[in-house]
């Protein structure tokens, strides 16, 4: 087992190169045969205290079809956090119930601050602008099962890089397997210095634009399209200026190498034009499915029973 504390999975820095390979693997085999009674007698929290669809419905299709229980809230406001319960003590008194929290917080480090209070491990499901560790094990299985490879690739992000946790989930993550990265986001959008700096302490090549071209696209294994997240804004006149400055179109992959594939995390706005998505180089959807099996995986690494 790998060194996460206590066997949480807060963050993709905690994960080793083999940690991730090892993680891998075990997607790959739970895609052969999601429905195993693992997790029988396992009860697991989903503590949501920010919204969610798709990572909360793929961790409970995760737990159910492992044959575990969900308790928990998708909806804080129906929480005692609304009656001004601290995070702190809802977790210790969820604690009592489950063997696995699965927490999704706005605050910045929640998850890693969770993680200490309590000896139930906890998986973190996003954690503000921070970290989506969960995501980043999906996209990887993407990028993996699609490439055939993780190592030496070409991966461009386009969107919002500077409030985007599954971007800056995935730099972390991808930075073991020598990538050359292309960053398309406006000024108001660009990847926080903290994640350049860790490039290049890492040794990592990239490149920042502003231009969506087709000349960047054209060079990339993969194409990771986000959304300009309109939560993520104090300024709304700020989102407006930005929220539909690049939209990739059908026509803009026409010389696109025959290996590129088009991923998002999801829930996609005007990013991606609908005519893309009958391109076989589309590939966010069968991307969201992988959730599944890349969460298996997680949650039994994280309760060693896998």
């Amino acid at each position: 087992m790998s060194p996460m504390k206590k066997k949480s999975f807060v963050s993709v820095a905690d994960l080793s190169k083999e940690d991730i390979l090892r993680l891998m693997k075990s997607a790959e085999s739970f895609e052969k045969n999601p429905n195993r009674k693992i997790l029988d007698g396992k009860i697991c929290a989903t503590l949501f205290f920010e919204p969610s669809t798709r990572t909360r419905l793929s961790f409970e299709t995760a737990i159910n079809r492992l044959g575990g229980k969900v308790i928990g809230f998708s909806d804080a406001a129906t929480t005692s956090s609304s009656k001004g319960e601290t995070l702190k003590d809802t977790i210790k008194m969820v604690s009592n119930y489950a063997d696995l929290i699965i927490m999704r917080h706005y605050l910045e480090g929640a998850a890693r601050y969770a993680s200490e209070v309590t000896d139930v491990p906890v998986i973190n499901a996003g954690d503000g602008a921070n970290q989506h560790p969960s995501q980043t094990m999906l996209d990887l299985y993407s990028v993996y099962k699609t490439q055939g490879k993780l190592n030496n690739l070409a991966i461009t992000m386009a969107g919002d890089l500077k409030y985007g946790r599954t971007v800056h989930s995935l730099i972390v993550g991808m930075s073991h397997f020598k990538p050359a990265f292309n960053f398309i986001a406006p000024e108001e959008l660009r990847l926080p210095d903290i994640y350049k700096q860790f490039m290049e302490e890492k040794g990592l090549h990239y490149r920042e634009y502003t231009d969506f071209s087709e000349d960047v696209i054209n060079q990339s294994d993969i194409l990771y399209m986000t959304r300009v997240q309109r939560e993520r804004f104090t300024d709304l006149m700020e989102y407006e200026k930005v929220k539909n400055i690049y939209i990739l179109k059908n026509n803009m992959l026409r010389n696109s190498k025959e290996n590129l594939r088009i991923l998002h995390p999801l829930p996609r706005v005007n990013e991606i034009a609908y005519d893309v998505d009958d391109n076989f180089k589309a590939y966010y959807f069968e991307q969201a499915r992988n959730g599944v099996f890349a969460r298996q995986a997680v949650i039994c690494d994280v309760l060693g029973t896998n």
